[in-house]
């Protein structure tokens, strides 16, 4: 028996629940089960009423479902690269924190604009505030917490790539050099191509789907 982790491709919190399993867990150390948004699986529902991915339910029998829970769960087991950064913890969960609360609002915002009241432009801008402080971070460190990955980088990237897939040209053409770079950096690495790969949507009776590849 493997602990099984529901996921959805392109959700971002999932994405950053898959990085960190890849990057601490063996391969082939879970069960991927790929959800259907519409078609939610029952085994789901049955674990997590909520039904929002991630959800990793672990061989015992106690169920994860919520992203930042699993990203701590998989490098509490292996963290070789010091990525949890426990001397800088308080800093690093105020920037998750910013990025997953007033940014998250603002992305939201600017991906469905037409949806809203204020324009796509304005919604932007809301979420440029916080472009602006990871850029600052990023003209001083390779990375945010410095010049080595952290948590936060795995837990903030998935967002700002999704911020930058609303509007390509603008975001790549921006003033954030540094941002840029970073951003580049994830989206070419083996880790993140890893676990981007594309899987059909689970069902009942269906052949295990081994995960991290």
């Amino acid at each position: 028996m493997l602990p099984i982790l529901y996921s959805f491709r392109r959700c971002p919190y999932a994405m950053r629940a898959r990085l960190a399993l890849s990057y601490a867990l063996e391969v082939n150390a879970l069960e991927l089960r790929e959800v259907i948004l519409k078609n939610k699986p029952q085994a789901l529902l049955d674990i997590s009423p909520k039904a929002t991915v991630p959800v990793l339910q672990l061989v015992d029998g106690t169920v994860i479902d919520e992203s930042l829970d699993i990203m701590q769960w998989a490098l509490s087991i292996n963290d070789p690269g010091n990525w949890l950064l426990t001397d800088k913890e308080s800093e690093v969960r105020e920037l998750v924190t910013q990025n997953d609360g007033e940014f998250k609002w603002a992305l939201d915002h600017y991906k469905y604009s037409d949806r809203h009241e204020e324009s796509e432009e304005y919604y932007r801008a809301l979420g440029e505030k916080f472009l602006h402080k990871l850029n600052e971070k990023l003209q001083k460190n390779a990375f945010l917490m410095g010049e080595n990955i952290s948590f936060s980088d795995l837990a903030i990237f998935p967002f700002i790539r999704q911020f930058a897939h609303v509007d390509k040209k603008w975001f790549f053409t921006s003033e954030y050099e540094a941002l840029i770079n970073w951003t580049n950096y994830w989206l070419e690495s083996d880790l993140f191509k890893n676990i981007m790969k594309k899987n059909p949507g689970w069902k009942e009776g269906d052949e295990l789907l081994l995960f991290p590849y």
